[in-house]
């Protein structure tokens, strides 16, 4: 089984954005706030935004399964309050656990959390119980940045965060690190902003001791880790010159990273630099980068091609990237692929 940790619900029908768009015009107007019930979707239009996008390009490309979560970018934390989140998160986790009951075979979520600035880490508890007992999702995104690339909250290993971590491990559910858009200019959203964060927030558990607190915490960087392969001997250094343990002991036994590297040269790198057990297949697709590679004829986002071209894998190794570590970073997503036979 070929298992796509990370893809996002981007194209969801048009009628999700309409209402967002009220929401936050809403925030100058309060006349203009749309219910929650004038939001109407039916399963006939959500399954055919998936069968035509996601699952075409799955069966074309091989994978079996994706853990689904709202689109990343639509998250938008930064705009209005707790309750403006708080509504928008559950209107987008509902709608990937209808998708997830449409195609319960390819199909699981992962929930968006109402993060605001300034706002309590723990407030989101309730949202991400819901999605684990009602909906059944296996993950979480988690947003170090809910300010939109201006990095206002405190670091990931301050205390704050620290009653979500103690539910998370509760429920044994992953948190995956991924930012939402930037509303600052200096930052693109999908070329740095996500790429400085997932660097960002392997720098901030570097420096700490988050995982002595938390000993089965556990974090999915995604975007193959943004700078961290690439500069592995530069984090190893400064771990060294921090008197932190060595980085196999200090952060790999709760640190994954995912695939998300779009050419042969960044998969070939990761997979020599980063072990294997920390290595999971992901592909973001349909998500940011959606053209065809003019050096390859490929599409850049269909990375099931690197993984099997490079020569750093053993038939073994692809088997832990494509499913075995998916399914013990992610252990109710094992256990609900067994209830399945799977």
């Amino acid at each position: 089984m070929i298992i796509d940790i990370h893809g996002h619900y981007t194209t969801a029908p048009k009628a999700l954005e309409d209402w967002r768009n009220k929401q936050v015009a809403s925030l100058k107007d309060a006349s203009l706030a749309p219910k929650v019930g004038d939001l109407a979707i039916s399963d006939d239009e959500l399954a055919e935004t998936i069968v035509a996008n996601q699952l075409a390009k799955m069966q074309e490309r091989g994978s079996d399964l994706t853990i689904f979560s709202p689109r990343a970018s639509f998250m938008a934390h930064h705009i209005g309050d707790f309750q403006t989140s708080s509504t928008w998160a559950a209107i987008c986790n509902e709608l990937c656990h209808r998708v997830a009951q449409l195609f319960p075979d390819h199909f699981i979520g992962a929930a968006m959390l109402p993060q605001s600035p300034g706002v309590a880490p723990k407030t989101c508890i309730p949202e991400l119980e819901k999605c684990v007992k009602e909906y059944g999702f296996v993950g979480i995104n988690l947003n170090p940045d809910p300010s939109g690339g201006h990095w206002t909250s405190p670091p990931l290993s301050d205390r704050s965060w620290y009653p979500l971590y103690e539910k998370m491990v509760e429920y044994q559910i992953p948190a995956m690190i991924h930012v939402s858009t930037s509303c600052n200019a200096c930052f693109h959203t999908t070329g740095a902003h996500y790429l400085n964060a997932d660097t960002t927030a392997f720098m901030q558990c570097l420096t700490s001791d988050l995982f002595t607190d938390f000993p089965t915490l556990k974090f999915v960087i995604p975007h193959g880790g943004g700078a961290v392969p690439y500069h592995w001997g530069r984090f190893r250094g400064l771990a060294q010159e921090l008197k932190k343990p060595l980085l196999k002991d200090h952060l790999l036994n709760n640190i994954f990273f995912d695939t998300c590297v779009y050419h042969q040269p960044g998969i070939d790198l990761l997979t020599k630099v980063i072990p294997v057990d920390n290595i999971l297949f992901a592909s973001e697709m349909i998500g940011a980068v959606r053209g065809i590679d003019p050096e390859t004829g490929n599409y850049y986002d269909d990375t099931k091609r690197y993984i099997e071209g490079t020569g750093n894998l053993s038939a073994d190794d692809r088997y832990k990237v494509y499913e075995g570590n998916a399914r013990r970073v992610y252990p109710r997503l094992d256990a609900a692929l067994k209830a399945r036979g799977r």
